[in-house]
C-alpha cells in the first residue's frame, strides 16, 4: 500500500482515526446568516474520509468576528446548524473537530452590529491586514481593519468564559474534538508575539504572562471537553497582519512544554509561508517540538504533500498533516493517496463565498471514472 504510515490508524486523545490526513481547517465563507446549513452538511460529509476533519474557523461570540458569512457556535441555531452537520459527517463514516476563533484586532466595526471596535491585548493597528465586510449596499469585500481597543484586565475572564461556552455548545453539537485556533495572527497569537502585546499587568511583559490568556483558554475547553478532546494550532513564525514577534521559538517550545503538561490530544503547527511561499521550519525545529510534545499528537501544516508527511512521521518527528487546498478540490482525498492518484486542482477564484460551485461540486475519483 502507497503511504503506509500516512494511511495507518492513529488514536489522538480519546479519538481513533482511521488514517492520519486530516483536513485542515479552511474558511470558505459561505454561510450568509453565521448558521451553518445544507451545502456546509453536503461539503464535510463529502470530506469524512479524513482522519479528522477540523471545521473552518467558528466565531465563539458575535465580538470574535472579524468576516461576515463565517459561521459562529455562539446562538441556539448555529449548535442547531452544526448538529446537523455532525450528524451527516457520522452518518458517513467520519470524525469532526470544531476549531474554535477569535479574531481579535483583525476585525471591523462593520462586522458587528452594534459598530464595536475589535478588541486586542493592546490599541495597535494589524497593519496590512483586512476584514471581509458587508457594505452599505449589501455588497461584500475586504476592507483594512479598524484600530483595535485594549481589552481590559477586567474583560479577560468574560473572553475565556465566551471560549467555555463555544466548547459547550461544541459538545452537544457532536463534535469529537476542538481545537483552539491560537495561530494565524489572531487574538490568541496576539497576546502571544511580543509586537502586538504591550501590556503591563499578568497578561504582558514576560513570555509567561504572555502566553498566559491561550494557557487559559485551553484550561478552560478541557474543563468541557477533558484534555483527551483538545487540541490547539500555532503558528509561531508566521508574519501576517502586520504580525511581529522576537520570541517565536522560545514561546512555541514554552507552548509544547505546557500543553504536554496539560495532557493535550494534539499540538497543530502552522508553518509560513501560508500564501505559497517557502516553508521554512527545519527538521530540528520539528524535533524538538516532538521533544517537549510527547503526549499526544503533533501535526504540521503548510504546503504538506503525502510524501513528505509519510518520511516525518517514518522518522518520528510528526504524526501527521493536515491539508488545505488539496482537500478544497478533492473531498476523497485519502483515496486519491491509496491509489497514487492525480489530485484535483482547486480554484482560487471560488475559495471564498458564492454557493456550491467550487464547494460541493468537485468530483471524487469514481465520478470521473465512471
Amino acid at each position: 500500500m502507497a503511504y503506509e504510515r500516512l494511511l495507518s490508524p492513529l488514536k489522538v486523545g480519546a479519538v481513533e482515526l482511521p488514517n492520519r490526513v486530516f483536513m485542515a481547517p479552511l474558511t470558505r465563507a459561505r454561510c450568509p446568516d453565521q448558521v451553518p446549513g445544507t451545502m456546509q452538511q453536503t461539503y464535510y460529509a463529502q470530506r469524512a474520509g479524513a482522519g479528522l476533519i477540523i471545521s473552518e474557523a467558528t466565531n465563539i461570540s458575535e465580538s470574535a468576528r472579524g468576516y461576515v458569512y463565517t459561521p459562529g457556535i455562539f446562538t441556539d441555531a448555529q449548535e442547531a446548524g452544526w448538529k446537523s452537520v455532525l450528524e451527516a459527517v457520522h452518518d458517513a463514516g467520519g470524525r469532526m473537530c470544531c476549531q474554535l476563533w477569535h479574531v481579535g484586532r483583525v476585525g471591523h466595526e462593520m462586522v458587528h452590529p452594534d459598530g464595536r471596535k475589535p478588541v486586542a491585548p493592546s490599541a495597535i493597528k494589524a497593519e496590512g491586514a483586512q476584514s471581509y465586510v458587508e457594505f452599505e449596499d449589501g455588497s461584500s469585500g475586504l476592507h483594512d481593519t479598524a484600530m483595535p481597543r485594549a481589552l481590559e484586565t477586567k474583560e479577560i475572564p468574560g473572553v475565556i468564559d465566551e471560549y467555555r461556552q463555544a466548547a459547550i455548545r461544541a459538545k452537544r453539537a457532536g463534535f469529537d474534538l476542538v481545537e483552539v485556533h491560537a495561530a494565524n495572527a489572531y487574538l490568541l497569537q496576539q497576546f502571544m508575539a511580543t509586537g502586538s502585546n504591550t501590556r503591563t499587568d499578568a497578561y504582558g511583559g514576560n513570555l509567561e504572562n504572555r502566553a498566559r490568556l491561550a494557557l487559559e483558554v485551553v484550561d478552560a475547553v478541557i474543563e468541557v471537553m477533558g484534555a483527551d478532546r483538545v487540541g490547539i494550532r500555532l503558528s509561531p513564525f508566521i508574519e501576517i497582519f502586520g504580525l511581529s514577534d522576537d520570541e517565536p521559538k522560545a514561546m512555541a517550545f514554552y507552548m509544547a512544554e505546557q500543553l504536554n503538561a496539560r495532557g493535550l490530544a494534539y499540538v497543530h503547527v502552522a508553518e509560513p509561508d501560508w500564501a505559497g511561499g517557502d516553508v521554512s521550519l527545519s527538521d530540528d525545529f520539528r524535533q524538538a517540538m516532538r521533544e517537549r510534545f510527547n503526549s499526544g499528537a503533533l501535526l504540521f501544516n503548510g504546503h504538506y504533500t503525502a510524501e513528505k508527511t509519510e518520511a516525518l512521521i517514518e522518522k518520528g518527528i510528526a504524526d501527521g498533516a493536515s491539508f488545505g487546498r488539496p482537500y478544497i478540490a478533492n473531498p476523497d482525498l485519502v483515496e486519491r493517496f491509496r491509489q497514487g492518484a492525480a489530485l484535483n486542482e482547486p480554484d482560487p477564484s471560488t475559495f471564498y463565498g458564492g454557493d456550491e460551485k467550487g464547494y460541493t461540486d468537485y468530483p471524487t475519483l469514481a465520478e470521473q471514472n465512471g
